[in-house]
Parts: structure tokens; C-alpha cells; sequence
């Protein structure tokens, strides 16, 4: 994970849009303000940040240097987050926890093998919670979604990034996080959807592209110039105003193990 988004922190810090709070206080009322919560892969605090204002604890762990700095950097105050360099194959040595969140990083690990580890680590009563796009909106692997992503897929085709470079658990088998849950010891799901819209300029959109792992600037190496004037010029001979509307749909997946 540390090569994979090398150099992608700041970015990803900067240019992905959080979840919103709403989401964010639905997660709250799930864990309680009592509770202790891992994030795992945490990036840069994107969730963890605001959760901690809500919970009593927040376990922070991500496997990427570069990110669990810009959550320092970002967390300022907040005293209540642990910050762990660490992944889901070492989720036994953690200080307990009573629930775990997931963004993104879900569909990196092994699910199926983490969530019977997880049964294992979560007291009764205690959730796993994933958080991300809705289905129908903009994931990375649906490129037509939101208009100005043919144009991004486009510049880079030309640079011979491919998205399923990197490939993840999700890639490999095209099974959604619902289905993997629901044959999980975490079967019984709940599902809340969120929706606001956001405004992209150009800087926006170069940002949130180098925030991928497909596209991250230790991918580009000495072509990221290159490849951010490339991208800007297509951006913009598509789209002459220069700014793009979308409607973000975050979806809040709560998963119990039946009859608790």
C-alpha cells in the first residue's frame, strides 16, 4: 500500500470529498459516544477525524506512512485518535476495539478472511460498518458515471494507465461489499444513502485523479507534468467553463451479526 499510492496523500487529503455529516453523524448514533472505534485504512482521517469528535476513541491504522501523517497534520486538536501504521493482516495485535469502519480500503483486503477475524475480535453487540459511493455513482471502475470521466480515461489510456492495474479483491472477483457481508457472520445489513452535490474545477479534478492508485504521482513518476497539462487541456476543450456539478451519493452499509 505504501507504493501503491506513493506520493498520493496529499491529494487524497486535499481533493476526496468526505462523506458528509450526515453520514457521518448516522456512524455516530451507530457506535455510540461511548464506544471505541478502528478505522482501518484510515487514509488521511477522513473518517476518523470527524468520528472522533463523536466517539470516545478512534483507532486510526493504515499501512501508508504518507497518510497517517497527513491525519496528524490534519486531526490538529483532536487528542482522541491513536494513529497505528498497520493493515488488515495484523488486526490480533490491535488494542481492543468495540466497532470497525471502513472506507475504501475494504475492497483492498481479503474480505471474506477479515470479517471471520473481525467475529472473532468484536465483543457482542459490536458492528462493522462500511462507507463509500453509492453504487450507481462515480466509482472509479464505472468510468462513464459522472461526464468528465471519459476525459480523464481518456488522457490516461495515453498514458498507459490502466485502472485495474492494481488489482484488489473487488477487481478480482466483481462481488459487491453486500454480498460478501451478507454470507459473513456480520449477515444482518442496513443500508442508509446520503445524498449531496458538489461543485469540481479543473484543479479539483487533476487533484482527485492523482489521488488514485492508478494514477498517483510515484505512478507518473517524471511524467506528472506532462500528464497534469495533458489533463487539464482535455478538461477543459471538453468542458470550456472549466467547472462540473455532480450529485454524491454516499452510501452507509451497517452490518450486525443476526440477533444481536
Amino acid at each position: 500500500m505504501e507504493d501503491l499510492f506513493g506520493s498520493a496523500a496529499p491529494y487524497y487529503a486535499r481533493y476526496r470529498p468526505g462523506h458528509g455529516q450526515a453520514a457521518t453523524e448516522h456512524l455516530a448514533k451507530t457506535f455510540g459516544a461511548d464506544s471505541r472505534v478502528l478505522d482501518l485504512g484510515c487514509g488521511p482521517g477522513t473518517i476518523a477525524i470527524p468520528l472522533a469528535r463523536r466517539t470516545k476513541a478512534v483507532l486510526a491504522v493504515d499501512p501508508a506512512r504518507e497518510m497517517l501523517a497527513e491525519g496528524r497534520r490534519l486531526a490538529g486538536g483532536v487528542a482522541n485518535i491513536v494513529w497505528l501504521r498497520g493493515d488488515s493482516t495484523g488486526l490480533g495485535a490491535l488494542p481492543a476495539f468495540d466497532h470497525v469502519v471502513m472506507g475504501r480500503s475494504f475492497h483492498w483486503m481479503d474480505r471474506r478472511s477479515v470479517l471471520v477475524e473481525l467475529d472473532g475480535l468484536l465483543p457482542p453487540g459490536g458492528v462493522v460498518a462500511l462507507v463509500g459511493p453509492a453504487r450507481q455513482q462515480g466509482e472509479p471502475w464505472q468510468p462513464d458515471a459522472q461526464p468528465w470521466q471519459p476525459i480523464e480515461r481518456r488522457v490516461c489510456e495515453e498514458f498507459g494507465l490502466d485502472i485495474h492495474t492494481a488489482a484488489s479483491s473487488f477487481h478480482a472477483t466483481g462481488e459487491h461489499h453486500s454480498g460478501v457481508l451478507a454470507a459473513s457472520p456480520f449477515g444482518s445489513l442496513e443500508s442508509r444513502v446520503f445524498s449531496r452535490r458538489l461543485t469540481w474545477d479543473v484543479d479539483g479534478l487533476i487533484g482527485l485523479q492523482l489521488s488514485y492508485s492508478y494514477s498517483c504521482p510515484a505512478r507518473l513518476g517524471d511524467r506528472l507534468p506532462a500528464f497534469v497539462e495533458a489533463l487539464r487541456r482535455a478538461l477543459l476543450a471538453g468542458n470550456p467553463a472549466g467547472r462540473w456539478e455532480q450529485r454524491l451519493t454516499t452510501e452507509v452499509l451497517v452490518a450486525r451479526r443476526p440477533g444481536r
